[in-house]
């Protein structure tokens, strides 16, 4: 069991309380909740009791302001998970919630993995695309599904190259400079050595 040690409204929600365990944060709960279960400070509670009373009380609440979260653009499964826990529901309310929009359709890494190349892929490579993907939490089988899938690379890179050199001398130095950028874009070798050579640099070697 654990002690609770704090019990504090919330700044931004009048409605909402932040509940602490042994000192530290451990969820955020209706005030209408704390008072109908008669949660007090110095109570002994576990937290899979918490749990409960946080999943049955705000599901509906945190589908609610996932859903919302959502309206703008897509999200991956681990951008919301984080986003809910962020704002104080347990893991049992946020499983809940995913599985749902999974359910809908509203939460699908693979699409949003497509969709995510079909608009960086105007200004990256494969690599950096997938290492942006999998940090956002998509899982490196669906990232690797996503860029493999690419068109057009040669002709983002040559564009990117275009940008960068623009208003530069076409020198070596410079050309060296634009080559390794390139490469930090996500660009393979031989895309960006391509990219050069489209840009009327056939004979230099970087």
């Amino acid at each position: 069991m654990n002690e609770i040690t704090g019990i504090l409204p919330q700044k931004r929600d009048a409605s909402r309380c932040n509940i602490y365990l042994d000192g530290r944060f451990y969820c955020g709960m209706k005030l209408e909740v704390v008072m109908q279960h008669r949660l007090k400070v110095g109570q002994a509670v576990s937290p899979s009791r918490l749990d409960e009373l946080q999943l049955e009380s705000e599901k509906a609440t945190a589908l609610d302001k996932a859903m919302t979260r959502l309206s703008s653009s897509m999200k991956t499964r681990r951008q919301i998970a984080d986003y809910l826990r962020s704002k104080g529901y347990v893991d049992a309310v946020a499983e809940y919630v995913l599985e749902k929009l999974e359910g809908y359709g509203f939460v699908d890494d693979g699409e949003y993995a497509r969709q995510y190349v079909s608009c960086a892929g105007k200004s990256k490579g494969r690599r950096l695309i997938a290492l942006e993907l999998q940090k956002r939490g998509v899982s490196a089988e669906d990232a690797a599904a996503a860029v493999e899938n690419m068109q057009g690379e040669e002709q983002a890179a040559l564009s990117v190259l275009q940008k960068y050199m623009r208003g530069k001398t076409p020198d070596r130095e410079n050309l060296q400079k634009a080559f390794r950028y390139l490469i930090g874009r996500g660009f393979a070798y031989d895309t960006a050595k391509s990219a050069l050579r489209a840009f009327g640099e056939e004979e230099e070697e970087f």
